[in-house]
């Protein structure tokens, strides 16, 4: 008796030890898995560096004016549009030994090693430490890293997702994801520690090492992500001659099904709603609720506990069959309560409430990705248009909105305050308060928009789940008894 409990104990014990052990299977054993999910350590690593490290690195360091760091890291965004493009392609790719996603994550990586290995010394001319050549070449050096890095982690990100998809059966999919994810998150918060503290003592040459230094273990690990991932199924010259489908004809098959078209808006815009507050929690913090840069740097830490609980809550419930589009619901459904929160810490001064709010944002936005993404990997696809295709427009529509609700976050916040601080507006608005909360208004509403753009798949999933609990409370004569 005792011997046949072993393997249950066993198996327990494991799946508390590896909390995504239970996210293998057959075709995906959990060794490949965790191996795969390092392209997202990759490029969680690579954001990091385009987004933070040296963003901050230009401006103070540096000494690059706000204006050109702004467009230069503006410019990895003006490439998320061409994700759907990407995918697209990995779909349809022919090569001799029958691979499809595993050359798109190869160059990938190279175009992201070779932007991040010329990327120090394009911001050190960029400085104004040049000697020769014309006057524009560090702004045209600086542009080309940043352009050859960001197409480098569209391109690995978008055929990585979908070599997952194809990999993992639908039933595992919840769980594949959300690891994906916690790598992500993981390759953020690791590399942003480990690269901060080499730059502790700064140096041009430091500089140089680190970023060169980054380049290669990011190439190295997606190297080790696709070893024997895809199997090899050659195919003939003649096969690889065949005329290729084309782009427009795919996206047309992909928009003409039902609800894709839907989902893809209500990703662009729910992703605006979660992301416009991204630069502005933290100086909301210092200004209005006087908190200084050590408790400001708790907000990122609640943000991020918030969102690997909304990985693991939707990893939980996907997994027990709740439908994608229930989530996203209540994904925004907290943002309301999390949004409300911060806008009400202002007028009592309450530091507590703005923590839960901020909490409670990481929360509604893991949710709302997560099932945003589970949504993409299971849509119904019909004539040319492909799994890469879905996924690449999901993620064109989720970073290009991540990139704009930055911008448009950012500007609307000084615009606002320009007016409140030369007292154009009323006595009450007249405050550095104004422009931060005009900004979580404009979220609020653009939830409102997702959730009315969102009904009709909550709708529909409703009456898929009715339909099946019709049929299976059907008696037939099958079920009688002979």
């Amino acid at each position: 008796m005792m011997l046949g409990l072993k393997p249950h104990i066993s198996l327990s014990f494991t799946k508390k030890l590896l909390p995504f052990s239970d996210a293998a299977s057959i075709d995906l054993p959990l060794g490949q898995l965790l191996r795969l999910s390092l392209f997202q350590i990759s490029v969680g690593m690579a954001t990091v560096l385009l987004l933070g490290t040296l963003n901050r690195v230009m401006i103070v360091e540096l000494g690059v004016p706000a204006t050109i760091v702004a467009l230069m890291v503006a410019i990895p965004v003006l490439i998320a549009p061409f994700r759907a493009a990407l995918g697209f392609k990995s779909d349809n790719y022919r090569s001799a030994i029958g691979w499809k996603r595993i050359p798109f994550i190869w160059f990938g990586s190279l175009w992201q090693m070779g932007g991040l290995s010329i990327m120090p010394f394009a911001l050190i001319v960029l400085s104004g430490e040049q000697t020769i050549g014309p006057m524009w070449a560090g702004e045209a050096l600086a542009g080309l890293a940043f352009l050859m890095t960001g197409i480098g982690l569209h391109m690995t990100q978008t055929a990585g997702l979908a070599l997952a998809s194809d990999r993992a059966p639908k039933d595992k999919r919840p769980r594949v994801v959300a690891l994906l994810y916690v790598m992500f998150l993981v390759g953020m918060g690791l590399s942003a520690l480990v690269i901060g503290y080499l730059l502790r003592d700064f140096s041009n040459l430091r500089l140089i090492r680190v970023v060169q230094g980054a380049a290669l273990f990011g190439f190295i690990i997606n190297l080790v992500a696709i070893w024997r991932q895809e199997s090899v199924n050659p195919m003939s010259k003649p096969e690889r001659a065949a005329p290729y489908p084309k782009f427009k004809e795919a996206w047309r098959d992909f928009i003409n099904v039902s609800n894709n078209a839907r989902l893809i808006m209500v990703v662009f815009i729910g992703t605006l709603a979660f992301n416009m507050q991204d630069v502005l929690l933290e100086p909301y913090g210092g200004q209005v609720l006087k908190l200084n840069v050590s408790e400001t740097t708790l907000l990122t830490v609640a943000w991020a506990v918030g969102a690997l609980m909304g990985l693991g809550i939707a990893a939980q419930r996907l997994n027990k069959g709740i439908d994608p589009s229930n989530l996203m619901n209540f994904g925004v459904l907290v943002g309301f309560v999390a949004f409300t929160c911060v806008i009400f810490s202002s007028p009592i001064l309450s530091v507590g409430l703005f923590f839960i709010g901020t909490f409670l944002i990481g929360l509604g936005a893991g949710l709302f990705s997560v099932s945003t993404l589970i949504a993409a990997m299971n849509l119904p696809l019909s004539g040319k248009s492909g799994r890469g295709l879905a996924l690449g427009a999901w993620g064109a529509a989720q970073a290009t909105a991540a990139g704009l609700a930055i911008a448009i976050g950012g500007a609307t916040r000084d615009i606002v305050n320009a007016f409140a601080l030369n007292d154009s507006l009323s006595a009450s608005l007249n405050n550095e308060a104004t422009g931060y909360l005009f900004v979580y208004h404009i979220e609020l509403a653009l939830l409102v928009v997702t959730l009315v753009i969102l009904s009709p798949l909550i709708k529909s999933a409703r009456n898929k789940e009715i339909k099946s609990n019709q049929k299976s409370a059907r008696i037939g004569i099958a079920d009688f008894p002979m």
